[in-house]
């Protein structure tokens, strides 16, 4: 019997094991007839693909079931309502081994990201629910061999890799049951809501200076189904509930300036009031009306504070890409990080880590928390940063050399292949400081570095960073609200700053942190697709920051005014 031989045999003795070993504990667990499906064509497709040259050694069926209510309003007006459910699959299936299989990332040609999901029946038939996991499986097998292919070819022409690392790590399995997630929100109590949010907006377009005036109310509840060849079976529920608001107005000069704000929670309790929503709608009008006539900053070096949700965004940015594990194993990547466990990247007292096993900061939920990650893998709290010095990564189960396993970072939305990603980033400050004794050691550096002021970034809508080789390994984060503080501690607004700069140069500037902590809750886009994150800081000062100034459109704002009151009707 040939090496692959007696290794199909040894996996189809495995899958014969996790089928018994599942129908002994389905016993003692409630029934699903989803996962049971999902476990006969597992075992079916492994000792079926067990008999071909080249079988599968690990294959793992994931399948999303989520509902949906969204409704949307814009000046007052309810303009979109959604009521959703459906299933997706995914699917894992690598031929080869843990040292070497068909997902490595060949050296040249495009990084396949995608591997595509499958629509899975709304009804637990299991015989429908099964022939749509044969139809991709099928498909993917067949990819897997020809990339396969591909990768045993590299080997042979291309020089060492500098990761030696195996391209899959050996995890323990997991077994768990919780409850499936369901909504529990009134779509007509919060169509009503979005109006309400909204119509101050139309006041104020009337006036004159807003330009677009919108809330979103999203409800997600997801029920995820995992299991695999190595015999995790698991059920997994989570909801979200989220409300967005967005403003835009336009200046003379025909800079577009938006404002947006996003609650997020595990609960309906968890969102704001109306009062404490209504009273961010007029804070975005009265900024936004001072932005339009807010002076425009050139480029800039000097000192700054990034008060809580700023910095939170600054540090996922910054930081936090940079120490996803995968971007310390490909050739093509800046590898910031990769060589410097040990030493020290931030000043003495300031710990980094990310935990999804948290849920909340004081009474905010946070957006990056799990129980598994998208690979099966326990959810738990890694350190990167203690006091000062790096000490690890985050990790999938794809290692790296020095990281052997997954510590249950490896997350992906549908249809991607997961890779280590970013959960809940909790920044810590051994020694913390009021806002009024931050912004004076502000002033004592400006005065001491000969500036005429400093920055102050009161919040930020997002950012984008490059960690490749093939570019400047760059950031580049998009504050919307940020004041010059001039000497005698005058906060002036200004607008069209963009702050950006180099990770290491960046970090080495900060300093000091206030004691006060925020919470920057989104929507993270990478490689793998957009998952839910959260940032948590205080607020922190830099001794220096650079900007630049942000880029602006050529049109006039409008020509033609708004009606005089939207209410009014057309005599004719």
């Amino acid at each position: 019997m040939t090496p692959m031989r007696r290794q199909a045999a040894r996996l189809w003795r495995g899958a014969v094991w996790i089928g018994v070993l599942a129908s002994a504990v389905a016993a003692a667990e409630e029934r699903s007839v989803l996962l049971d499906a999902m476990q006969a064509e597992l075992v079916r497709t492994m000792e079926v693909l067990g008999d071909q040259p080249v079988p599968p050694y690990f294959l793992s069926y994931e399948v999303t079931d989520f509902q949906n209510v969204s409704a949307s309003g814009a000046f007052g007006t309810l303009t979109s309502t959604n009521r959703g459910r459906g299933r997706s699959l995914d699917v894992d299936l690598r031929v080869g081994d843990y040292a070497l299989d068909n997902t490595r990332r060949l050296r040249e040609g495009r990084r396949q990201r995608r591997v595509g999901t499958a629509v899975i029946p709304l009804d637990d038939d299991a015989y429908a629910i099964r022939s749509a996991i044969w139809r991709q499986t099928d498909r993917l097998y067949k990819e897997a061999l020809e990339q396969f292919a591909k990768v045993k070819t590299e080997v042979e022409v291309k020089v060492a890799p500098e990761d030696a690392a195996s391209d899959f790590s050996e995890e323990p399995s997991h077994r768990a049951m919780h409850p499936p997630a369901d909504l529990d929100v009134s779509a007509a109590e919060w169509e009503a809501k979005v109006q309400r949010y909204t119509a101050p907006f139309a006041t104020a377009a009337a006036e004159g200076h807003i330009y677009r005036g919108s809330a979103s109310f999203n409800a997600t509840a997801e029920t995820r189904y995992l299991i695999t060849s190595e015999g995790t079976r698991l059920r997994t529920g989570k909801r979200r509930y989220s409300l967005s608001i967005s403003a835009r107005t336009i200046a003379e000069d025909g800079m577009r300036l938006p404002l947006n704000h996003t609650f997020s929670a595990a609960t309906p309790a968890g969102l704001p009031d109306d009062d404490t929503v209504l009273a961010t709608v007029a804070k975005m009008i009265a900024d936004l009306k001072a932005l339009r006539e807010a002076p425009v900053v050139e480029p800039y070096t000097g000192p700054a504070i990034l008060e809580g949700r700023a910095a939170g965004v600054f540090f996922h940015e910054v930081l936090g890409h940079r120490v996803e594990g995968h971007r310390q194993k490909h050739a093509d990547d800046g590898q910031t990080f990769k060589k410097k466990i040990g030493e020290r990247i931030l000043p003495p007292g300031f710990s980094v880590y990310f935990d999804p096993t948290a849920e909340r900061i004081a009474t905010t939920d946070l957006a990056g928390t799990y129980r598994y990650d998208s690979q099966g893998v326990a959810a738990r709290r890694v350190t990167v940063v203690q006091d000062g010095i790096l000490h690890g990564f985050l990790m999938s189960r794809s290692p790296i050399d020095g990281f052997p396993h997954s510590n249950g970072h490896g997350r992906k939305a549908a249809g991607y292949r997961p890779v280590s990603r970013q959960s809940n980033l909790i920044v810590q400050a051994a020694t913390s400081h009021s806002r009024a004794a931050l912004k004076k050691m502000l002033l004592d550096a400006v005065a001491a570095q000969g500036k005429p002021f400093g920055l102050l970034f009161e919040d930020i809508q997002g950012g984008e960073t490059s960690t490749g080789r093939w570019l400047p390994n760059a950031f580049n984060v998009r504050p919307v609200l940020v004041y010059r503080v001039h000497l005698d501690g005058r906060e002036e607004l200004v607008r069209g700053v963009d702050l950006i700069g180099t990770p290491l140069t960046t970090l080495s500037r900060v300093v000091a942190a206030d004691d006060q902590v925020a919470v920057f809750n989104g929507i993270c886009g990478a490689e793998s697709g957009g998952v839910p994150v959260a940032a948590v800081s205080p607020g922190i000062l830099l001794t220096q920051v650079e900007v630049q100034k942000k880029p602006k459109s050529q049109q006039r704002p409008p020509v033609l005014p708004p009606p005089d009151d939207r209410r009014a009707t057309v005599e004719g």
